[in-house]
């Protein structure tokens, strides 16, 4: 049994040390979204595989001390469309877990890949925002949304307009 202890004491160290070589050129920051659709809610999302929330600011995510043409960001997401009926609470369990699956089972799961904007030595992160039609854009600024310097101009409660433009 001690053997194997070593062999798994051993693959941890190196994984481990590899997986910190390629971290010394990059610098973490917030990851934060903002929900521009009306009438839908997104549950989570993420970034690289880096968890975001549209709560605040979360950490973090990896980004490149410097930019590079063609950096991407692979964002996946979940959205509740909000079609099911308010819950029938709890105390009716068995109606309650029928409600839950139903909720569950209308979750809508996406995916894009958007170009990171260009950013120098000052960036704060990541900021995605959700836009109807399953668009999405970042940011990677200092300045917060609505400040005259901000990127994304978007107002929030979009409604989803009657027909989306086709990727």
């Amino acid at each position: 049994m001690s053997g194997l202890r070593f062999v798994f004491l051993l693959f941890v160290f190196f994984a481990s040390g590899c997986s910190h070589a390629s971290d010394e050129d990059y610098t973490a920051g917030d990851l934060r979204g903002f929900n521009h659709m009306a009438g839908s809610g997104v549950n989570s999302f993420s970034v690289n595989g880096y968890g975001g929330t549209l709560t605040g600011n979360s950490c973090c995510i990896m980004l490149p001390n410097e930019w590079k043409p063609g950096l991407k960001a692979h964002i996946e997401w979940e959205v509740d469309p909000h079609t099911a009926p308010p819950p029938p609470g709890y105390e009716d369990w068995d109606n309650y877990l029928i409600w839950e699956k139903k909720l569950k089972s209308s979750f809508q799961q996406h995916s894009a890949i958007v170009d990171i904007p260009q950013y120098g030595k000052e960036r704060c992160g990541l900021t995605v925002h959700f836009l109807p039609c399953n668009q999405v854009k970042v940011t990677t600024v200092c300045s917060g949304y609505g400040t005259p310097n901000y990127p994304i101009k978007e107002p929030l409660n979009m409604k989803e307009p009657a027909s989306c433009p086709v990727k």
